[in-house]
Formats: structure tokens, sequence, C-alpha cells
């Protein structure tokens, strides 16, 4: 050991190592995906429920879109939580054939808190649902989703998360950037781990639930990533979350640099939340029942922890370019070959432009994956501040504004899905 800080850099360049292989193993692996057909014939009843705060603008739109679902209309309903809604939104949902719940709770806010309240009061109508789907306001939903989630529910899956595509991601610099982004993600994480046998993790939209597990555990999900915190819950007990590549819903991206900054933020305080929550209740759990897919749910829990823990890193090795203060033992050969290195940060720059190609995505987004970068390095501040405020449940609306039809969006995966 040369420098005294070798006792600190040492371990942090070899968990550095261990994160980066682990996220390109996952992301080749995530590399292809075979279309689901011969789909089994629609047997499971299903109930959707859209929690809406002030959704006035987009809400029709959706409930539109569901009525045009290639799936029969006698097992499929639709359910509106006018949530703390100030403006028509309720009015909306039932002009559009939807049943509605109107919520009001000025202190138990946000969208866990609503869906923790629905789900027993549809229990109650006796109507024998096999699962929920859930969906946000601003969506668009592909034609076959309830289709495809039937087919899973029928092969004993019980925890479902679809394709979490863009609807508007040429309107500006930052809706391309954030579909690139959850594009990436769908493939080389979700992808990846579901074709590896692991557990992928939910979305907050595109969901979908079987009943009796929500019967048999509740929802009682109140951070601010409940989505991800009911995913941990469903792991803990040994269910694992199937991700459902030809399930597809189309999201609205922020349009604005802050929105997309305050969105993030939320999401990174929830992360850090439910990651000090189910940390140590998977790793006694996995280590109870022997099962490397529950253990790995941690690696999902960890990743805004290595994000802030490579941030870190870079910045060290700026720092030791011109000032050495400690032995570098990465992208060199003396833990293995710098090739391999080299081949690694290769790997990791192309698979997500071969996502892209695969896709099919709007020339335009080619233009803002220049930038991509950009959108990527903001992620660090978002982070930080999102594990500074992780134990504050202020919860703040993203406005949806971006209405369009189900025949506007800017669908990718056509020749895919089509075929």
């Amino acid at each position: 050991m040369n420098y005294i800080l070798d006792i600190i850099m040492l371990p942090v360049q070899l968990i550095v190592a261990f994160f980066t292989i682990y996220y390109t193993i996952i992301g080749i692996f995530g590399m292809w995906h075979r279309k689901e057909k011969n789909l089994a014939a629609p047997k499971s009843k299903f109930a959707l429920v859209i929690p809406a705060h002030n959704e006035a603008m987009v809400l029709g739109d959706l409930l539109d879109n569901l009525k045009l679902l290639k799936y029969p209309k006698e097992l499929y309903d639709v359910y509106v939580i006018a949530d703390n809604c100030t403006d028509n939104t309720a009015d909306i949902a039932r002009q559009h054939g939807a049943f509605v719940f109107e919520r009001e709770n000025k202190e138990l806010v946000g969208k866990g808190y609503a869906m923790d309240w629905v789900f027993p009061k549809i229990f109650d109508l006796n109507k024998g649902y096999d699962a929920f789907c859930v969906f946000d306001s601003d969506n668009l939903v592909h034609l076959d989703f309830l289709a495809v989630m039937n087919n899973r529910l029928l092969k004993g899956q019980k925890v479902l998360q679809g394709y979490l595509s863009a609807k508007n991601p040429t309107d500006t610099w930052v809706s391309g950037t954030f579909a690139i982004a959850f594009w990436t993600i769908n493939h080389l994480w979700h992808l990846g781990k579901y074709n590896l046998g692991l557990s992928s993790c939910l979305g907050g939209t595109g969901m979908c639930i079987s009943a009796d597990i929500v019967k048999k555990y509740g929802w009682g999900c109140d951070c601010l990533t409940e989505d991800m915190e009911f995913s941990m819950k469903c792991l803990s007990h040994g269910i694992r979350t199937c991700w459902v590549h030809d399930a597809i819903i189309y999201d609205e991206k922020p349009l604005g640099f802050m929105a997309s900054c305050r969105q993030r933020k939320r999401w990174a305080q929830g992360q850090f939340d439910c990651s000090e929550r189910y940390i140590p209740i998977l790793l006694k759990e996995g280590i109870k029942r022997h099962s490397i897919i529950i253990l790995d749910g941690i690696m999902q829990l960890l990743q805004n922890y290595f994000l802030l823990l490579s941030t870190f890193y870079l910045v060290m090795t700026y720092i030791n370019m011109f000032y050495p203060c400690f032995t570098v033992i990465l992208y060199n050969d003396v833990l293995v070959p710098k090739q391999f290195w080299a081949a690694l940060g290769f790997i990791q720059s192309v698979i997500p432009l071969i996502v892209l190609l695969q896709i099919e995505v709007p020339l335009k987004i080619y233009l803002y994956w220049l930038i991509y970068p950009i959108f990527m390095y903001s992620w660090i501040p978002v982070t930080i501040l999102g594990w500074k405020d992780r134990h504050k449940k202020g919860w703040v609306h993203t406005i949806h504004t971006r209405s369009m039809h189900f025949e506007q969006a800017s669908l990718t995966r056509k020749k895919e899905i089509d075929q």
C-alpha cells in the first residue's frame, strides 16, 4: 500500500469494478427477445385502475384508448381514482364511461395512499377480478396489452411490469433524452434480468398484479416510489416481478429540464427510502431461503448508492491525475489485462445505440443521443438532493399537458409488434 488513501480507494475500485461487470452482463442478456406468439385465449378478468390528480387535460385520451383494447370488453372494467382533485377530472372520467372513486385526504397525499385506499373498495364490489392493471392518466396503452398480460397470468406469473415507452419523445430535448433513458433501461436492465430469470421491478405504470397477491399481502406502500416498494415487498416473500416486453405503454415525458429534475428527485428520495427499509429484509430472506433472486434484488436498491460512489471515484481519479494520492488498480493490467476494460467500455457505449436501432426510434432521437450524456450527468446532483431529502414524504405533482390520441403517438417497435 503506497498511499494512506488506499485504505479507502482500493475497496472503492473493487466495488466499482464489480458493479461495472454486473451491469455489463445484465445488459448483454438484454440484447435479444422472442416476441410472444400464440397467446392464450382471453380468460383473466381485469380491473384497470387509474390514479388521477387534476388530470383533466390528458385523462380522456387514455380512457378512449382503453376502449379500443383487443380484449373482450366484458373481461375488463376501468376505475379512476379522482384523488384530491380541484378540476373536472371526475366528470371527464364519468363522461368516458369509467367508474369513479373520489378521494379527499389532504394528509395522506400521493399515489401509494390512493391505491391502498381503492383496492379494498374494488374487492368489495365482488366482481371476481383476476388482476389489477395500473396506469397513469397521461399514458397511452398498446392495444395488445391485456392479451399479453393474460398470457403471462395464465402461465402463473403474479407480478408483471409492461414495457415503458414514450408517447412524446420528439417534443423537446428533455423528453427525447428521458425517452432514451427509459428505452435503454427497458432492454439493458429489465429484459436482461428477465432473460436471466431474475426479478425486475415495477415502474409505477403499466403494472399488472394478480388480485390474490393484493388480497394476501395488501398494498401498504407509502414511500415516494411505491412501485419499487411493492416489488421489494413481494420479492421478500419469494415472488419476483416479471418483465413483459410485449405489453407496451406510452408515457408522457417531461418537456422542461426542471420538471424532469423534480420528478427524478422524487424518485431518488423514494428509492433511498425504500433501500433503507428493504436491504436488511432482502439480505435476511435471501440468506434464509438461499435465493440468488432475492439477494439480487439488493442490487436494484443499491443503484443510487453506486451512482454516488462512482461519482466520488471519478472525482478522485481526476485529482489523482494531478496530485497522486492513491494506487490505481482499474483500467490497467493490475487486476486483469487493460484490453478487458477497453472491451467493457466499448460494449457499454455501443449497446444503448444498438437498442435505439432495434426499436426503430424517430431520426430526431439520434440528435438527442449526442446530448444524452448531459442528461445522464444531471442525475448526479438530482440523486444527491434525493439522498438529502430521503426521509421527506412531500409529494410533488407532475403536470401533464400533452394530449394526443393513440394513433398520434410516436410508436416504436412497430415492425416487431405487428408481426
